[in-house]
C-alpha cells in the first residue's frame, strides 16, 4: 500500500511541477514574440514567423529548465536563450544562399573601395550608385551582413551571461557588468543609442530607424559597427 501512495504522491508532484512550468511559459511568452519581431526582418523570409515562434518557445522552455524558478534576472537570461535558439535554427537551415553571401561580400568590398577613394565612409546613395542596386536590394544585403554580426555577438554575450540557479555569484555578475560597460564605452553616441534601443528597448531595426530619423539600412550599418566594436572589447583575447 505504501508503495502505491508513494507513486501517487510522485505523480501529483510531477503534475504540479508541469503545471507551474506551463504557467511560467505562458507568463514569459511575450519575450518570444519580441525576439521573433526583432529577428524576422533579419531572416529575410527564410523562416516562417510561426516556425520562429515555436523554436523561440522551445528556447524559453530550455531557459526555464536550466535557470530554475524565474526571478527579476530571468527575462534577460531567457531573451538570450530564445534569440540563440532561433539564430541556431537559421544557421542550421543555411538560410543565406550562396548568391546572398556573394552579394554580401560584394557590398563589403564596395564600401572599403569607396572609403579609400573618397576618404570617408560612403553614404548609402554613393554605395548604391557604385553597385548599381536598388534601395531594396541594398537593405537586404545590409540585413544579412548585420544578422551575421548579431549571431556572433549573441554567442559571446551568452558566454558571459549569468549562469543559472545556484552557480551565480556576485563576482560573476560584477565581471559581466564591467565587461559590458567597457564594451559600451568603446562606442560613439549614435552607436550606443542603437544598441540600447535594440537590446534594452527591444525595438526592431525598422522601429529604431523611425525613432532616430534614419533609414533601416543606415541603422543596420550603425548596429553592425557597434557590435563589431563590442565583440572586440569583450573577447577574452
Amino acid at each position: 500500500m505504501h508503495s502505491g501512495y508513494g507513486e501517487m504522491s510522485s505523480l501529483a508532484a510531477a503534475e504540479s511541477s508541469a503545471a507551474q512550468e506551463q504557467r511560467w511559459l505562458v507568463e514569459h511568452t511575450p519575450l518570444v514574440r519580441r525576439a521573433v519581431a526583432q529577428l524576422a526582418s533579419q531572416a529575410g523570409g527564410a523562416m516562417d514567423r510561426d516556425d520562429m515562434l515555436q523554436i523561440g518557445l522551445m528556447g524559453l522552455l530550455e531557459a526555464l529548465r536550466r535557470y530554475g524558478e524565474p526571478d527579476e534576472r530571468f527575462p534577460g537570461y531567457a531573451a538570450q536563450r530564445i534569440r540563440g535558439a532561433i539564430l541556431d535554427e537559421l544557421r542550421r537551415q543555411d538560410w543565406r544562399p550562396r548568391t546572398v553571401r556573394q552579394e554580401g561580400n560584394r557590398l563589403r568590398d564596395a564600401i572599403r573601395e569607396l572609403t579609400r577613394r573618397l576618404g570617408h565612409e560612403p553614404s548609402e546613395a554613393e554605395v548604391m550608385q557604385h553597385l548599381g542596386v536598388s534601395a531594396e536590394d541594398y537593405l537586404a544585403h545590409e540585413q544579412h551582413i548585420n544578422a551575421e554580426t548579431m549571431a556572433s555577438f549573441d554567442e559571446l554575450v551568452e558566454e558571459l551571461a549569468l549562469t543559472p540557479s545556484a552557480a551565480r555569484t556576485p563576482e560573476a555578475e560584477l565581471m559581466q557588468r564591467r565587461a559590458l560597460e567597457q564594451a559600451l564605452a568603446c562606442l560613439n553616441e549614435k552607436e550606443q543609442h542603437v544598441v540600447q534601443l535594440y537590446y534594452e528597448a527591444e525595438l526592431s531595426l525598422k522601429e529604431i530607424g523611425a525613432v532616430m530619423g534614419l533609414t533601416e539600412a543606415r541603422v543596420c550599418q550603425i548596429n553592425k559597427s557597434a557590435l563589431l566594436k563590442m565583440r572586440g572589447a569583450m573577447s577574452p583575447e
